[in-house]
């Protein structure tokens, strides 16, 4: 009997118990880091609800006239992802019903319990309260030339408010503008304070850095340009419309420089730690050649940074002498990149900063599972949610059947260039010469 439990004990044990390189403390075996995917999806889809707004508050704010093609996509790009934002949380939570009590017993000191009342603030008193003044007017007409249950849905989404008068418009457009101005700090607050609870674990050194809110923040814009660059080509190609080279250039222009200022800072972080060489950078050298290389030098710095620069830095230089079929592949190629690397650089902050021990001498085996909770596919599916919502959203508010207002989003009227390009339909039909309505 007692070789048959010294043999248990001997097959049994090293199996259950997790696999390490080098010594560790016994309290720090544990069977798998305890932030998995589906915390690395969190702060990536945050980030891009923040870039996505930052593209399109270059529109309204700072009045760039080039990026008007993709206001409302960028808007409803920002609408869609941050409705899913939480879905992660909610799902890694033991008890997602218990998710209203940081709202009914709040703790004002505790970083993740705040997140609820900023992310209450940014969807309802910015991002859906902007979108609503900017389609108001639209939901009136649409309402009125919609049968079916669309109608009745634009016509509860105008909630009674039916005044479509040139001054009530210039109100809409007015309350519009202040609320995207408030919008940018709460774009940067909501992305922000991601970074500001990894950089807060002083213990960790991966993770205890100052900058790592800055560095969280311009991700998310780079991450958030590229996505509307990626969306807007998808959608050209699958509408069959030829895309706006000019709103296209502007768009990679903007996603060049954020890339510059993002790559310099990063940059500047890694030079940092290797010239202080404090007692952690030999575990984080450990890491970024053998156990994260792939998603470190590879995804992160070759393909997320490297080749983008590259590709949009060539073609701020010689745009001119480059066919417009080969800048847009190149674009598209650049956008892909820079979201595989930004999730890549998620990972790496999120599971890199867990797989090695608090004695900065032993390395944590992390599989991730097919199924369960927090496996693969479920990472999948909750990702793959908000492209359902947005395809949803375009349906909705983007459909080219509908027509739209005549003024742009500062609320002057369009020129008849834009104009004719962005309104279609009904509007497009009756504008027509010999057209019947």
């Amino acid at each position: 009997m007692t070789n048959v439990m010294v043999n248990f004990i001997t097959n049994v044990i090293p199996e259950a118990a997790p696999h390490f390189e080098g010594y560790v403390y016994p309290n720090e075996a544990t069977q798998q880091p305890l932030w998995s995917i589906l915390i690395v999806l969190y702060p990536y889809i945050t980030g891009l609800v923040a870039g996505a707004f930052i593209m399109a508050s270059l529109v309204r704010v700072f009045k760039v006239k080039a990026l008007e093609p993709v206001y409302r996509l960028s808007l409803l790009t920002a609408f869609a992802f941050l409705l899913c934002a939480p879905l992660p949380l909610l799902c890694h939570l033991g008890h997602p019903e218990r998710c209203l009590e940081i709202m009914m017993t709040p703790h004002l000191t505790s970083p993740m319990a705040i997140f609820g009342f900023v992310y209450a603030w940014y969807l309802m008193a910015v991002l859906l309260l902007e979108l609503w003044f900017d389609y108001r007017a639209d939901f009136v007409r649409w309402s009125e030339i919609t049968p079916g249950f669309q109608g009745v849905l634009y016509r509860l989404f105008t909630v009674g408010v039916t005044d479509v008068s040139e001054p009530a418009v210039k109100l809409d457009h007015k309350l519009g503008h202040i609320l995207s101005i408030v919008g940018i700090p709460s774009a940067f607050l909501l992305h922000g304070y991601v970074g500001f609870i990894f950089g807060s674990v002083k213990a960790n050194p991966w993770w205890g850095n100052v900058l790592m809110p800055i560095i969280f923040i311009m991700s998310a814009m780079v991450s958030g340009i590229a996505l509307c660059v990626f969306n807007y080509m998808v959608l050209s190609w699958v509408r069959r419309k030829p895309i706006d080279m000019r709103c296209l250039d502007t768009m990679t222009m903007y996603l060049f420089y954020a890339l510059v200022v993002d790559a310099a800072i990063e940059g500047l972080d890694w030079i940092h730690r290797a010239y202080s060489a404090e007692e952690g950078f030999a575990v984080i050298q450990y890491m970024a050649r053998e156990k994260l290389f792939y998603t470190l030098s590879l995804g992160q710095v070759a393909m997320g940074t490297l080749c983008p620069l590259l590709f949009l830095g060539s073609m701020q230089l010689i745009r001119k002498r480059v066919p417009d079929f080969l800048r847009r592949r190149l674009y598209f190629t650049s956008a892909a990149f820079i979201l595989i690397g930004v999730l890549a650089m998620r990972w790496n902050v999120v599971i890199g900063g867990q797989t090695f021990s608090k004695s900065l001498r032993g390395i944590m085996s992390y599989k991730m599972e097919f199924a369960g909770l927090e496996g693969w596919f479920m990472g999948a599916v909750l990702f793959s949610l908000p492209f359902i919502t947005l395809t949803i959203l375009i349906k909705l508010f983007l459909s080219e059947k509908l027509p739209s207002s005549n003024l742009d989003a500062n609320g002057s009227p369009n020129s008849p260039a834009t104009a004719g390009g962005t309104r279609t339909g009904l509007v497009a039909r009756a504008e027509a010469p010999g057209a019947r309505m």
